[in-house]
């Protein structure tokens, strides 16, 4: 019998990797206290934190955004921002810029804008078009937007005197992450994903992960539930990450063997306590003064190879 395991109602939700049937209330309320959960065990906020959300747009983004609202509602000493970085990518960034004002002004939440154009003087699309002109074949796009969406959501926080960036990076996100850095073998971008933020330099804001135990399935499920208007059309360069390949492997895994991207979750915060960041090793870039694990950060360097 499909009935939902907390109140005996028609379930709609299953989930595989614990073997619940919920209904539609319940399974809102279970992932809305999953994400409270997470955000309680990892010390993510202070009752009296001034919260930059980075808004993109997408699914994730919005949902995280309107759980955070719920949340924070029984602390009012806590104020909530919306952060929206324009990447730059034609009809793609004009839509997510939108939604985030929408959601802005729905919720009454300030809206804090900037962009690649103000911040590095091109946009994404640009960018990519100078890359391609260069003889060496140029990096995929979303190893540029990467790297200068990090730095851009870091400024434009910092500006706004934040003392956090909530970012909506899921269970399917985090596990990605994890492998992709050790197929890498990127140690300092590994040991860089602690769940508890830290400040471990004047000039960066750290970020939490609130959704970080929550599968990117809930997360439409949530979206969906909650009729909640967000940008559902992939973005145009996504086909080109590596990331992807590793999202297709870790999906075919958790199809045959529901749970293991919470065994992934789960193997990494218990190792990670026992790995330390050296922060002397961060300085502060020679161009653009920002902080770097290198003379010069990853975002003036890729600028420095593409631009003329």
């Amino acid at each position: 019998m499909n009935l939902c395991k907390k109140c005996s109602k028609n379930a709609v939700v299953f989930l595989p990797y614990s073997g619940e049937k919920l209904c539609r209330k319940c399974f809102l309320t279970s992932l809305e206290k999953k994400v409270q959960k997470a955000i309680s065990r990892s010390r993510m906020l202070k009752i009296s934190d001034r919260i930059g959300i980075a808004l993109s747009g997408g699914k994730d983004s919005v949902v995280l955004l309107h759980i955070l609202n719920k949340i924070e509602s029984k602390f009012p000493e806590s104020k909530l921002f919306i952060i929206h970085i324009d990447e730059g990518i034609s009809q793609y960034s004009i839509n997510n810029q939108k939604i985030a004002q929408k959601h802005a002004s729905e919720l009454d939440i300030p809206l804090i804008q900037n962009s690649y154009k103000k911040i590095y003087g091109k946009t994404l699309d640009e960018i990519i078009k100078q890359a391609e002109k260069r003889e060496n074949k140029r990096l995929g796009a979303c190893s540029y937007c990467g790297v200068f969406r990090r730095k851009a959501l870091n400024i434009t926080a910092r500006e706004a005197n934040v003392d956090c960036i909530t970012t909506a990076h899921n269970l399917d996100d985090e596990t990605q992450t994890i492998i992709l850095n050790l197929l890498r073998g990127d140690l300092n971008r590994l040991i860089r994903n602690k769940p508890t933020p830290k400040k471990i330099h004047p000039k960066l804001v750290p970020r939490i992960k609130p959704l970080r135990t929550i599968p990117e399935k809930e997360t439409t499920l949530y979206a969906y539930y909650k009729n909640l208007r967000h940008n559902s059309e992939p973005c145009p360069y996504a086909s080109e990450a590596y990331r992807d390949d590793v999202r297709i492997f870790l999906n075919q895994i958790e199809r045959k063997r529901p749970g293991t991207k919470y065994n992934i979750l789960s193997l990494y915060d218990k190792l990670s306590p026992q790995i330390t960041i050296n922060q002397n090793s961060i300085q502060e870039c020679t161009i653009c003064g920002e902080p770097s694990v290198e003379k010069k950060c990853k975002a003036c360097q890729l600028l420095e190879e593409i631009l003329p």
